[in-house]
Parts: C-alpha cells; structure tokens; sequence
C-alpha cells in the first residue's frame, strides 16, 4: 500500500470535522517530539473530542498552538483555560493555547503495527504517563542513549 504525506494545515482540519461529525478520528503519528513511545510514520492515535473542562496534566492532545501550527503533544500545565503542552521527545521547549484550541484528545493508541489499541485510560498508559512526567529532569540523558545507542541495536520498523 502506497503512504502519502499530507501538510497537517490541509490534514487536521479534515481531522477536526471527523471528530466533530463521527466523535473519533485516528491518525498516522508524524515527527518525532513522542518519542520514545510514539514513532514517525510507524504508530497511530485515535482522537476523541475534548471535554473541556475535564482536559489535566497528563493527557495527549492534539491542539493548534499557533495559526495553522498543530502539535501532539501532552498537558504538562493547566491553570484555567491556558494549557501548556510538552512533546514527550523534548527535553525543554513548551507550547502553550487555549482549551479551546484543542481539536482531539488522544484515547487510544497502536503501536509497533498492533491491531489492537492500548486504551490512553489503561493502567500501561497511566504508569507509563506518571512515570515520564517524573523523569522530566532526567529526559536528556534516557533520550540520547534512545536516540544513540537502542534505535542503533533495535530500529524501528515503519513499514508496519
């Protein structure tokens, strides 16, 4: 099967009305700011549309952070309706919009070609999504011996 790229300004909009008209849309992840968890061209996210008012510190959202500019990424920050964002592969740099600027909010995920999704309100993901906050500090150093030496031993296929 033939892969296109489409540019997210032309995607995410298609992706918002399938949100809004059928409740859920899943998507191809692209980039690289999930990493280690989430792969270019490899997994997927299913998006949900957002409660608003039940959006926290730990969940993955897709939101527009500036015109035409879309991110993946997950709340780190919530104080009101502002919301700050964080790629899981970043070690610094944050984005921040409005709750209303959030299109989906990640349910569900399929990664490594699996059919079937790990739910983002299972126990895996709840520990994994603890764990990964509390490591903020030491996220240099676990992502560069990712980057550098275990995608050197264990590459990852995106031809799943």
């Amino acid at each position: 099967m033939k892969n296109i790229t489409i540019p997210n300004h032309i995607l995410i909009p298609d992706v918002k009305q399938k949100i809004d008209t059928l409740g859920s849309a899943t998507i191809r992840v692209h980039g690289f700011s999930m990493r280690l968890f989430l792969e270019n061209g490899r997994d997927k996210v299913t998006l949900c549309r957002p409660n608003e008012g039940a959006l926290k510190r730990g969940d993955v959202v897709l939101a527009e952070v500036a015109p035409r500019l879309y991110v993946l990424h997950r709340i780190i920050r919530r104080e009101g309706d502002q919301l700050t964002l964080m790629g899981d592969g970043n070690v610094a740099g944050t984005e921040h919009c409005l709750v209303k600027d959030v299109i989906g909010v990640v349910t569900a995920f399929y990664r490594k070609g699996r059919s079937v999704p790990d739910s983002a309100e299972g126990l895996k993901w709840k520990v994994y999504s603890k764990i990964w906050l509390a490591v903020t500090p030491m996220r240099r150093w676990i992502l560069a011996f990712y980057r550098r030496i275990w995608l050197k031993l264990f590459p990852v296929n995106t031809n799943v």
